[in-house]
């Protein structure tokens, strides 16, 4: 095998398997020692690097778990003070070292570790920036570099803010353990709203050349299918969010075309959206409502089964989604389901009351100035009305707002459909 190619495979299996590592030896040292079991990763990946350029392991997966579980066993036999050691196992290992780590790396620990290791992530007194990047960074196997381009920030930041929550971790001696009770609920909400916003980032993407950013969007949905599956976290919350995902991960395909510009959902090809994610969106979303709670995921996830179950754009029920949205302002009102709302409205005709609810928006004037969705949505209802000196007005500044090439596109699209309107008025007789 040629180093080229033992390169790419270990750099495939670091983001897909490192977390999963990280997550074992974390409880096996204790999450004080997290940096420890960084490192004990990153010489098992290492290792790899020089040893599969000259044939790589039938099982590569197992054999980077194999490599990682005697390294800590060196580690632990070599210290042989096991109190320093993660409270759970320290008392086992003083009976058997070998059997004691050894069932940490069976399939369904495995997936133990790595929900506690979320958890963990998203502890409550962490900054939510801070949260974020700790979890891309141990739990998804992002480099600093990449969650400083996927968050729209600089690779310093990104250490400054791994290196506080570290820091955090190891003074506060917290515990590596799925929460309980109350607890568990309050935690699970921070989980969620971390994970929604990693979802978020991926599939309305910031950087200034991509759109969608599906490593984000597939991690996110890893992590909540997690949450899903294990026995301990039972939350109709989890489920919800988990089909929110997989609708809106169904329209991937339709929503640039090939010269990487945005198709609006009017435009958009249905034949192209991913009939198996849609399934398994309404079985999750089916899942959800095994229960007594309705979340905001709940909401989302059915407005976008509205549209995802809607063959037309022509056919959508809008009275519905704006029940929808009406219920969703009731339960966590802000200025983006304000904004959706009036999107609908509009849709069923309703362009001047979308309009005046859209401007009383409150504090719309700073959210005018500082980002770009509402200028551009204000801009293409004037441009409906043609009311040209609004429309104009509006477009320009979402343009100015934007660092997105492809939002740019569409607003220059818009732009030019405008000047030529003008210029129809122009020349039309009197």
């Amino acid at each position: 095998m040629n180093k080229d190619s033992s390169q790419h495979v270990v750099d495939h299996l670091f983001r897909h398997e490192s977390g999963k590592m990280i997550a074992v030896l974390t409880r096996i040292f204790g999450v004080h020692n997290l940096e420890m079991a960084e490192d004990v990763v990153q010489e098992a990946f290492l290792k790899a690097t020089q040893v599969w350029k000259f044939e790589l392991p039938e099982n590569p997966s197992a054999w980077l778990m194999k490599v990682a579980k005697n390294k800590a066993l060196d580690l632990i036999r070599r210290q042989q003070n096991f109190r320093q050691y993660s409270r759970e196992v320290a008392h086992l290992l003083e009976m058997e070292t070998e059997s004691t780590i050894d069932q940490f790396f069976h399939e369904a620990e495995i997936s133990d570790s790595q929900l506690r290791l979320v958890f963990t992530c998203c502890h409550p007194l962490l900054k939510e920036e801070d949260q974020v990047a700790l979890t891309l960074k141990t739990i998804s196997g992002f480099g600093s570099r990449e969650i400083a381009k996927a968050l729209l920030t600089n690779e310093e930041t990104i250490q400054k803010r791994l290196y506080r929550a570290k820091q955090f971790i190891k003074e506060e001696k917290l515990d590596f353990e799925i929460p309980a009770g109350k607890d568990l609920n309050r935690r699970l909400e921070m989980v969620h709203a971390v994970l929604y916003l990693l979802f978020n980032e991926g599939y309305n993407s910031t950087k200034a050349d991509e759109l969608i950013q599906y490593d984000l969007c597939a991690e996110a949905m890893r992590l909540c299918k997690l949450l899903v599956e294990h026995p301990s976290v039972t939350s109709p919350s989890s489920p919800a969010l988990l089909s929110l995902m997989c609708f809106h991960a169904a329209r991937f395909n339709s929503r640039l075309d090939e010269n990487n510009s945005i198709i609006l959902l009017a435009q958009q090809d249905r034949t192209k959206w991913n009939e198996d994610l849609i399934k398994m969106g309404s079985h999750y979303l089916n899942l959800s409502t095994h229960g007594n709670i309705i979340s905001i995921y709940h909401i989302e996830s059915a407005l976008a089964a509205e549209h995802s179950s809607t063959k037309n754009f022509e056919d959508t029920n809008w009275q519905r989604l704006l029940q929808l949205y009406d219920l969703l302002l009731k339960i966590k009102p802000s200025p983006m389901v304000e904004l959706n709302r009036a999107v609908v409205l509009a849709e069923m005709g309703k362009i001047q009351t979308a309009i005046e609810t859209i401007l009383s928006i409150h504090k719309i004037d700073q959210l005018l100035g500082s980002q770009y969705i509402y200028s551009a949505v204000l801009g293409d209802f004037y441009k409906r009305l043609n009311d040209t000196e609004n429309a104009t007005e509006y477009l320009l500044e979402a343009f100015r707002l934007t660092s997105s090439e492809a939002e740019k596109k569409l607003i220059t699209k818009k732009l030019q459909e405008v000047t030529k309107a003008i210029a129809r008025d122009d020349h039309s007789p009197v």
